[in-house]
């Protein structure tokens, strides 16, 4: 078993639970002392503390968002991973079938193998944000054709 198949299955949860706004599922993942760190200048970006106030949090923009987030590529080195993911969502005033990605990574630290901290690099905006020219579908992440990469499909309720 490779390291990063230690915390994948706990952080496929997460993002699971994240898309379906399921509390109970994110409460069951979440440290009570998490602590979501987000990166300026994206809309919504102070910290976010604590594992109810982070779950609310989540239950809002996935319902709002129609979002649906999965785990393309990890590593994993004790208590700390590294992923890289995307995020499938509707901008306001799209149509119900238009979805955009949004690629992004995050640093999980974890704790009583619960999520402790989050932090997240990302650039949303309205329209599809990702590497100029990078291979997505050959290197079997996700893609909008696509939804689900060589590690994670989601599980949508």
């Amino acid at each position: 078993m490779s390291e990063s198949a230690d915390w994948l299955p706990l952080v496929t949860r997460y993002y699971d639970a994240c898309s379906n706004a399921d509390l109970e599922g994110l409460m069951s993942v979440l440290h009570p002392e998490v602590v979501h760190w987000f990166l300026a200048p994206n809309i919504g970006s102070t910290a976010v503390r604590g594992n109810e106030h982070l779950a609310r949090y989540w239950r809002k923009v996935a319902t709002m968002l129609r979002a649906v987030w999965l785990v393309d590529s990890m590593v994993q080195q004790g208590n700390s991973a590294v992923i890289e993911w995307t995020m499938y969502w509707a901008p306001t005033g799209a149509k119900p079938d238009t979805r955009v990605a949004t690629r992004g990574a995050e640093w999980f630290e974890m704790r009583d193998g619960r999520i402790l901290e989050i932090r997240s690099y990302y650039n949303q905006q309205a329209f599809t944000t990702e590497l100029d020219g990078f291979p997505y579908a050959e290197r079997g992440y996700s893609t909008l054709a696509q939804q689900h990469s060589a590690l994670h499909t989601p599980r949508l309720q």
